[in-house]
């Protein structure tokens, strides 16, 4: 069967793509913190002939099409990093303390080789495509923060896709796996627990109150909400990723500090949890003459993807890459060795937010196989990604955006 023009198209840029994904995971910056990802990416639009906007903190849009009629369809990659120091080894390796280990370089390659591929063929677009540049997705605030700053507006979206690379998965790379409707990814919510007790020496410990004490119990007491108050269709993980206290071995701190995540795929189970998360500290820490409060941070929604348009996008993508490239998560599960019940990721996603306000697909593509050497997975310091995948996700962003356009009567 002959390939598709458009991911020909793509494959001829594979050079183009591989430096841009490089120079971004040489130059990675976190959270809002992006000036040269930010200044990378406007500066690579206006070469291709675009007019690239700032939106909110670091955010960045542009617009391919017809601004003036039809349908917008927008397509979103993520741009910032991690806080972990690399050592994948690789000669672009990053140098300054942050690295792409959850893929976003690859992402931002993409959708800027999207951008070319859509220039070329602006003229066809029975609409407009608005390309969406998103910080801070690692810490769930970059979209709700373009989403205030009016990303969806002007010309209105009427949907909207996002890609995220996977490493170290048993599935030819390039291969796109298209996201069941409903949930795929849970909510989130990052929150840290700060306890209070007395410091003291530690040979007289009734002259103090122990707050490693007091922490002690509070990560035991959280984790029984899971197994005794929630019922067994409501799924949901609670983990204290980190704990500090105190610097000597022979002193009871004065105080204690946690720091944890939640995840669920409801909104009643989210409340339920932080409600009782607050409930439980409070309570336990009294019991142990302490003071503890729980703390918000960030969080997201789950991720909801549409059921008609991920009917429609899976079809589109069984045109551009195939059938055996192309896959629903029903496909994926059974081809894959690793495809047993309750296997799946709980990686939760802030493209939730754009999920929620127009219907919205995820779609993974699989970029590297655990025989290749790609054996980690994402957010490990090792975790190393295929560059061959570049052209095959950039024929995705661009082929499914100008099919939905084409298709007004979806």
């Amino acid at each position: 069967m002959p390939k598709e023009p458009l991911l020909l198209e793509a494959e001829q840029l594979k050079d183009t793509l591989v430096t841009y994904r490089r120079y971004l995971h040489t130059h990675p910056g976190c959270g809002f913190d992006l000036a040269d990802t930010v200044s990378f990416v406007k500066k690579e639009l206006a070469s291709m002939g675009y007019t690239p906007s700032d939106c909110g903190k670091a955010g960045v849009t542009a617009q391919a099409g017809n601004a003036t009629g039809g349908r917008t369809f927008l397509l979103r990659a993520d741009m910032d990093a991690l806080p972990i120091q690399e050592q994948s080894d690789v000669a672009f390796a990053s140098q300054n303390g942050s690295m792409h280990a959850c893929g976003h370089d690859m992402h931002t390659a993409m959708l800027l080789g999207a951008a070319r591929l859509l220039k070329q063929h602006e003229d066809e677009l029975e609409g407009t495509v608005k390309l969406m540049f998103q910080p801070a997705e690692e810490i769930f605030e970059g979209a709700k923060d373009m989403l205030q700053a009016g990303v969806l507006k002007n010309p209105d979206v009427d949907g909207a896709l996002m890609i995220h690379v996977m490493a170290g998965v048993p599935l030819p790379p390039g291969t796109a796996i298209v996201s069941p409707p409903g949930v795929s990814a849970p909510g989130a919510d990052i929150f840290e627990i700060q306890v209070q007790g007395k410091g003291a020496h530690g040979s007289m410990p009734n002259q103090g109150v122990d707050p490693v004490l007091a922490a002690a119990h509070i990560i035991l007491a959280i984790q029984e909400i899971q197994t005794r108050e929630l019922a067994l269709d409501q799924r949901a993980v609670l983990t204290i990723g980190s704990i500090h206290a105190g610097k000597a071995a022979n002193v009871i701190a004065d105080s204690a500090a946690m720091q944890g995540s939640i995840r669920t795929y409801d909104e009643d189970t989210r409340a339920f949890l932080k409600k009782r998360l607050m409930e439980i500290t409070a309570g336990i820490a009294r019991t142990l003459r302490a003071d503890a409060h729980v703390i918000f941070k960030s969080g997201c929604p789950a991720l909801t993807n549409d059921h008609a348009l991920a009917g429609q996008i899976l079809a589109d993508l069984k045109g551009l890459l195939g059938n055996e490239c192309a896959l629903s998560a029903a496909e994926a599960a059974a081809q894959m060795a690793s495809g047993k019940k309750g296997s799946g990721s709980a990686g939760s996603e802030d493209f939730a937010y754009i999920s929620q306000q127009v219907p919205s697909v995820m779609v993974a593509l699989a970029a590297g196989t655990p025989q290749q050497g790609h054996s980690y997975q994402l957010h490990h310091p090792k975790v190393t990604f295929d560059e061959n995948i570049l052209a095959a996700g950039s024929a995705v962003y661009a082929y499914t955006a100008m099919r939905r356009l084409a298709s007004r009567n979806d």
